[in-house]
């Protein structure tokens, strides 16, 4: 008796989403992608390689895959490295959900994720010193004592005066795009990031969002420096549905 074969999950869809003919997934060998449908869904899949290792080749594979699929429909992407003990397992899984799943694929219809990370910027120290006592202050004491702690210190400073500087430029933006987005949730801390957010956006107010950053960032190029990335799958506003 064959043993069941593990399958990785790209993400799931309503039943009536078709997969273009042709795709491969993920894999030194990549193998074709296939719909296993339960109900009024369906999970797209393939053959789990037998050794998966976070490469960029398959990293890219796996969100391209998604991207074409919500360019046809909804789509709930998974996470990069979902893999299912069987096919059998993925249908209990779609069968039991079908409600939660259903309803995140209408939320997300016709919707894109746009992820900004806001980052403090060295640029005009001169108004910082200025604007923040305690660094005026420090770097007074600086110039009177030299040494390696006063520098220590004044440096400490400036990177808290230029972290706050930044955060109140990032809480602008945020509710600014707040107003564009249908909704947004805040990612994990990114180190030398005061702001990680995503945002999921009507695919007909893009240009508009992509105008609010730009616009903003022109603006405040002193203040904070914006990364804007996107469109993506909608990761953020899928998982803990299927």
């Amino acid at each position: 008796m064959t043993a069941p074969r593990s399958v990785y999950v790209y993400g799931v869809v309503r039943a009536s989403h078709a997969v273009p003919p042709g795709r491969t997934g993920v894999g030194e060998r990549p193998v074709p992608v296939r719909t296993l449908r339960a109900g009024a869904l369906a999970a797209v899949i393939s053959d789990a390689p037998a050794r998966l290792r976070a490469k960029r080749r398959d990293l890219l594979a796996h969100q391209d895959l998604a991207l074409t699929l919500a360019a046809d429909g909804p789509v709930l992407p998974m996470r990069f490295g979902m893999i299912a003990p069987d096919e059998e397992s993925v249908l209990q899984q779609l069968l039991s959900s079908q409600n939660d799943c259903l309803a995140a694929l209408e939320r997300v219809d016709g919707r894109v994720e746009m992820n900004l990370k806001a980052l403090p910027t060295e640029a005009d120290l001169s108004s910082l010193v200025r604007e923040d006592p305690e660094v005026s202050r420090l770097r007074t004491a600086a110039r009177r004592a030299p040494g390696y702690e006063a520098s220590v210190r004044l440096g400490e400073a400036v990177a808290r005066g230029l972290g706050r500087r930044a955060a109140a430029a990032a809480a602008a933006v945020l509710a600014e795009l707040s107003a564009v987005a249908d909704a947004k949730v805040h990612g994990p801390e990114v180190e030398g990031c005061v702001l990680n957010v995503s945002f999921l956006l009507d695919r007909r107010e893009e240009r508009r969002f992509h105008g609010v950053v730009e616009r903003f960032a022109a603006g405040h190029r002193d203040r904070v420096e914006l990364r804007l990335t996107g469109p993506l799958p909608c990761y953020s506003f899928a998982e803990g549905r299927a």
